[in-house]
């Protein structure tokens, strides 16, 4: 269990996991009214969290697949990452996909923030790479015969 201390200014309760296994904590708009969204707009919502992340992790803010799915709704970025030295408000950028305008109101949960540990990395320049059974093939390479 990872411990993430956060900040909340806006009036909803804090994410939580729906069940035991979940894994991802719905996130939900903080705004001062309903907000509409046309057709291929987008825009950064609010959700009024600010949270201090432990170094080596990330969370990655993800579409709700209920709201891409009855209304092509998604998150633009996806994943977005929040960073663990990042402490401004967590914010959702929201495309609009359908050809119908979509309003959302404060408090509808809108993303969901998922915690993942990471590694960095540093390269190391090299004159050639190991060879593999797939080699440099590309997209969609793999299964084709």
């Amino acid at each position: 269990m990872v411990e993430i201390k956060v900040i909340n200014k806006g009036h909803h309760p804090l994410p939580a996991y729906a069940t035991g296994q979940s894994a991802g904590m719905d996130l939900r708009a903080c705004t001062d009214g309903p907000v509409t969204l046309r057709p291929m707009e987008r825009r950064l919502i609010g959700t009024g969290l600010y949270i201090s992340l432990p170094e080596g992790c990330e969370a990655q803010i993800r579409p709700r697949s209920g709201l891409a799915l009855r209304h092509g709704i998604t998150v633009l970025n996806s994943p977005g990452t929040v960073d663990a030295d990042y402490r401004g408000e967590i914010m959702v950028l929201l495309v609009n996909l359908s050809a119908e305008d979509f309003t959302l109101n404060d408090g509808e949960r809108i993303a969901q923030m998922v915690i993942a540990r990471h590694e960095q990395a540093t390269f190391t320049l090299v004159g050639e790479l190991d060879a593999t059974e797939r080699g440099d093939g590309g997209y969609g390479h793999t299964g084709v015969e």
